[in-house]
């Protein structure tokens, strides 16, 4: 028998979001038996301990003695358990320095570290994350921006909507201008962005068409890499060699600047990849963005306009194209930045229900067949007080040498 504990969420702000439901738990035990679940009390999550207790689960403020503990965000260093396994988001791999020192306690205590983000199939891939419902909700936010700002329609916050299906109906409310939408991403994040576009029975156009023709009603055109990137040498680029170079690329984004008014970034953006835009490009007399639902939120990186992320409280901010700087959301020669950062927190629910599905199709059966797609070794960042070959290259960062 496997002792699984789901944890209490600690971070502030508070995060409601869990690993498992208690109906998707039910169906964790009846397809694995051996696997035990006790719940850790929480007075947040979005799912009540009575609903847990109803579900016939263990509710307690102590889980001490179960051997795998799943969460969602980083754990507090004070109330890590030593010796233990954990899988939540570490926010580690990039060598983030404000986790440095719960990397430091997580081996100095002997835990078992498997990160969330880092749950990948053979070809790297991820399996399990939040994506979708950044890009559902971060679209929904940008669309919500037009709203307030030109006192068109007033969409409530995703927040206090009880579901996904509660926000797709508000959109149906809803009368956009004839605005093009242009959108970035491959992944879960573009893919969840995208639903909401089509929600709205918005027409897709292709690139070609997209960038010299004006249209009568809201129209989105969803890039990829090859869209808004070129070779330097001028020779035809690939996919493959655009993430394994980028320092081949330059960025070929500007001709959809001059031609959207919305910019929803849901790309993955790696190191050495060509901005989207710089300040001076937005200055360009032509640039025409005015509204960016920027996902992805890469902090004074590819999308310069994105000088800091937002927050659920208050989603939105004004970047002033002359100065560079922030300005009043409101003000009419500003461009309206949605950058929040923890987008899946406000849809609770789903995202959470959504989680656990993927995490009991690729992650649970690793536990009682000898991981023998290598899933738990793949996403296995420290063992033994070490880390482990994989994450060697975080040594000189947990050294504080790098």
């Amino acid at each position: 028998m496997i002792k699984f504990a789901l944890i209490k969420e600690r971070k502030t702000p508070p995060d409601r979001r869990v690993v498992f439901s208690p109906q998707m738990l039910k169906e964790v035990v009846s397809q694995f038996p051996e696997a035990s679940f006790k719940v850790e009390s929480s007075d947040i999550r979005i799912f009540t301990d009575q609903e847990y207790r109803d579900a016939g689960f263990e509710v307690s403020e102590d889980v001490s003695d179960c051997d795998i503990l799943l969460g969602v965000k980083e754990v507090p260093i004070p109330n890590l358990i030593p010796d233990k396994k954990y899988f939540f988001f570490s926010h580690t791999i990039k060598k983030q320095p404000y986790n440095r020192d719960l990397l430091q306690e997580i081996l100095k205590k002997n835990i078992e570290l498997y990160d969330h983000e880092v749950i990948t199939n053979k070809n790297n891939g991820r399996l399990i994350g939040f994506g979708r419902y950044a890009g559902l909700v971060g679209a929904y936010n940008g669309i919500r921006a037009i709203g307030i700002k030109e006192d068109k329609f007033q969409l409530p916050k995703a927040e206090g909507l009880p579901d996904l299906a509660a926000m797709l109906s508000e959109l149906d409310n809803i009368e956009l201008p004839n605005y093009k939408f242009v959108l970035t991403g491959s992944g879960k994040v573009a893919r969840g962005a995208r639903e909401i576009l089509e929600h709205l029975n918005m027409k897709q156009v292709d690139p070609e068409t997209y960038l010299v023709t004006e249209f009568d009603n809201p129209v989105f055109c969803h890039i990829d890499v090859l869209d808004y990137a070129k070779r330097k040498d001028g020779a035809e680029g690939s996919r493959k060699e655009f993430y394994q170079v980028p320092e081949n690329y330059d960025s070929d984004f500007m001709k959809y600047a001059k031609s959207s008014d919305v910019f929803i970034a849901g790309h993955f953006y790696g190191e050495g990849s060509p901005v989207f835009y710089s300040e001076e490009d937005i200055r360009h007399k032509e640039f025409r963005i005015k509204y960016v639902a920027d996902v992805s939120c890469d902090i004074a990186g590819p999308v310069a306009s994105t000088i800091r992320p937002s927050t659920i409280a208050e989603p939105f901010y004004g970047y002033d194209p002359e100065t560079g700087s922030e300005a009043d959301f409101m003000d009419e020669s500003g461009i309206a930045i949605m950058a929040v950062d923890n987008l899946p927190c406000e849809l609770p629910k789903d995202a959470s229900e959504g989680f656990g599905e993927m995490f009991l199709k690729h992650v649970i059966p690793a536990f009682f067949d000898d991981d023998k797609d290598g899933i738990l070794g793949r996403a296995r960042m420290t063992s033994e007080g070490k880390l482990t070959p994989l994450y060697s290259y975080l040594q000189d960062y947990v050294d504080n040498a790098e």
